[in-house]
């Protein structure tokens, strides 16, 4: 009897046993086969949350603040939160379709199009986010890497089990959020999902609004521009493209979609302006509720992952200057432009009218620093996303900037190189003297003659002339005579010497441009085209021919003069100091990229005829009254030999003439004449000279009357 009561409870004792192992395979297969991976039985769980740092602002050399950050929120995703709450594609999907309706663009890297039929877009993505996708792939169902789009979507749709009835676009949206989510589901080591960047108010309500669990707000910074002013050289940040990345992922701080400079000088002092971003470490609760937060730290090397600032840039310019400089250059053109407009029915445009754009570079010669910097016509940089398309549609190419990348010939602005050649030669001096014949006809007989300029207009001459007179009247004849009895060499390693067609060290892209010489013209040219004449030469020697140079050039150029030869690197950078202010951790050092010895009469010969110009030449009007010694020089080039075309119009000075400060450079594109440009020159120079200028202006306070 005992024997069988124990065989008996044995029995039920094994019943009991199967019963509580079925329960839990079932449990087992509720909690994690059915779930996904859901973890509603999970008490907490731990992300890591990125913190942007604040990128350094850019300021002007008085300290006005040009570029700064501004405040803003982001959208986040807990994929945790958002997987454990009920209905997950469903609140996916609500929160997709308020985004359609509000026009709202969040972030979705799931590399295929957003609707049918369906498409790969892996070649718009970078290396990395390929091989985030390849990494996916296997590990959500075994999919292979081969693998059609269409079969993709068709799979995934199993895997999230996405309902027949909704509409391939919609499960294409939700796919694409759970791809993001999942890629922070042990797949990879990126931070929260980042749904949404700088949300806008209203925006950011009616998403909150929806509850949508997971989905939190995160205080974040925007790039902000204070000024209209300066947008060629300020430039702007944006996402790195795939060759970026694999520059800046070996670089400390920097992540995969780590906004960095992308132009001008956010681009050119990115090592400055970056801040490092920080990670925090969030202890959450199954509803959301964060218990713990704090930086990452590595137990390897103490280093703690708070977020750091990037160091604040002062640049070189002066806001006022370049407020002048644009303000002037847009003004005059503009008015040319007009000048031939509603003109009577057969009456001639006058010169200027078919006027393009133009540049306006001031230096200070004493450093190299560059005081303003202005390309017409311009842009608004915060617009300039929204405007890009239209801009690129823009009469004159806006985005174009001309005081770096667009090279001119230099017209009788060239003239000044000529002298320092020709007396330093041993050529010509001071009290030489040439007769203008009004047309050069040396080479009648194959062919080639040059007239100057008021030979052709006036059928008048120079009468006979020295260096200095030469340069205040621009007689070509002049020049071409002595052009013609210089060797090319000499003239070359001149021009050279003063900057010419050589890199200006400056920080952003520029072009380099050409000087007239054998080498040149065989470079440019081919055939019959390609020999360098002695035509050539004597066109070269007015700055024609196939001299061409950048505003930025011309102005290193006219600073070298000042100079009497020494020629300094030109830069935008003044100080750079640290992100709260309190120290300075770079100073600009002023950098000698060469130096001609130009002898005292060649000094003299120049600086005394670019003087004249102002005192007696074709822009004495509007120097006459001005209380500071100026030297300066017009230049006026052809567009386009024979063409219908205005032709370009260039003017250089610097000041004082007897102590140089400061110089700049004009140029016009079909300007018409160069003298026409000296009036914004003297707008600039009256800002700069401002104090010195009212203080030498009686007021009439103080006087008995």
């Amino acid at each position: 009897m005992d024997r069988i009561t124990r065989r008996r409870a044995g029995l039920v004792l094994a019943f009991f046993c199967l019963i509580l192992g079925l329960f839990a395979l079932k449990l087992y297969d509720l909690q994690v086969i059915e779930t996904g991976g859901k973890v509603d039985n999970t008490k907490t769980f731990t992300t890591e949350t990125r913190v942007k740092a604040a990128r350094g602002d850019i300021l002007d050399r008085y300290g006005n603040v040009l570029v700064t950050n501004r405040a803003s929120y982001d959208l986040v995703f807990n994929h945790y939160v958002i997987y454990s709450a009920e209905g997950t594609n469903d609140l996916l999907l609500e929160l997709v379709r308020l985004c359609r309706e509000r026009n709202i663009e969040y972030i979705d890297h799931f590399p295929v199009t957003k609707t049918a039929p369906f498409a790969y877009t892996l070649s718009d993505q970078s290396a990395t986010w390929q091989g985030y996708f390849q990494a996916y792939l296997p590990k959500k169902g075994g999919l292979d890497s081969d693998i059609t789009a269409p079969l993709l979507i068709r799979k995934l749709r199993e895997k999230y089990k996405i309902p027949e009835e909704w509409s391939d676009t919609d499960a294409r949206a939700v796919i694409g959020l759970r791809y993001e989510l999942d890629l922070r589901q042990g797949i990879t080591k990126l931070p929260n999902y980042v749904f949404l960047e700088d949300a806008d108010s209203a925006d950011l309500y009616a998403i909150l609004e929806l509850n949508i669990p997971g989905l939190k707000t995160e205080a974040s910074i925007v790039r902000e521009y204070n000024t209209k002013y300066a947008a060629h050289i300020l430039g702007f940040v944006g996402a790195m493209d795939s060759e970026q990345w694999a520059y800046y992922k070996e670089r400390d701080g920097y992540y995969m979609d780590t906004l960095v400079g992308q132009d001008g000088l956010e681009k050119a002092f990115e090592e400055y302006l970056h801040g490092t971003d920080g990670i925090r470490v969030d202890v959450t609760a199954v509803d959301g509720t964060v218990l713990e937060s704090y930086y990452k730290e590595d137990k390897d090397t103490g280093r703690v992952y708070r977020p750091v600032a990037g160091q604040n840039v002062e640049l070189s310019i002066d806001l006022n200057l370049q407020t002048t400089a644009e303000d002037q250059l847009a003004s005059l053109l503009t008015q040319l432009r007009e000048s031939g407009q509603n003109l009577p029915e057969g009456q001639e445009k006058p010169d200027g009218s078919d006027a393009e754009g133009g540049a306006v570079v001031v230096m200070d010669v004493r450093t190299g620093q560059i005081l303003a910097c202005a390309s017409y016509p311009t842009y608004d940089l915060s617009t300039f996303r929204e405007d890009y398309n239209q801009l690129l549609e823009t009469d004159f190419a806006p985005l174009y900037n001309r005081a770096l990348q667009a090279t001119y010939p230099p017209g009788s602005t060239y003239k000044m190189a000529m002298v320092v050649a020709g007396i330093d030669a041993g050529i010509i001096d001071k009290t030489t003297t040439i007769k203008d014949m009004g047309t050069y006809t040396k080479y009648a007989d194959v062919g080639f003659t040059a007239s100057c300029l008021v030979w052709t207009k006036y059928h008048a001459t120079h009468g006979t002339i020295n260096a200095m007179e030469a340069l205040r009247d621009s007689c070509n004849y002049f020049f071409y005579d002595l052009g013609d009895r210089l060797e090319i060499s000499v003239i070359d390693s001149t021009a050279k010497a003063l900057g010419l067609g050589e890199p200006t060290g400056i920080e952003l892209p520029e072009k380099i441009g050409y000087r007239a010489n054998p080498t040149t013209r065989a470079l440019l040219h081919k055939g019959d085209d390609a020999r360098w004449y002695a035509a050539d030469q004597i066109m070269a020697s007015i700055g024609q021919s196939d001299n061409q140079f950048t505003p930025m050039q011309l102005c290193v150029y006219t600073s070298t003069l000042a100079n009497r030869g020494v020629r300094y690197k030109a830069t935008f950078l003044n100080r750079v100091l640290t992100s709260d202010y309190s120290a300075v951790t770079l100073s600009s050092q002023v950098e000698e990229l060469g130096r001609l010895n130009i002898t005292e009469e060649a000094y003299e010969a120049y600086s005394e005829g670019m003087h004249m110009v102002t005192t007696e030449g074709s822009v004495s009007k509007f120097f006459a009254d001005f209380p500071i010694a100026v030297a300066a020089k017009t230049g006026t080039a052809q567009t386009d030999a024979g063409s219908k075309y205005s032709d370009n119009g260039a003017f250089v000075c610097y000041a004082p003439l007897e102590k140089p400060e400061i110089a700049v450079v004009v140029y016009g594109e079909k300007a018409g004449h160069g003298s026409t440009m000296a009036q914004i020159a003297k707008a600039v120079l009256d800002t700069y000279f401002a104090d010195v200028i009212r203080g030498d202006t009686v007021t009439g306070e103080n006087v008995v009357g």
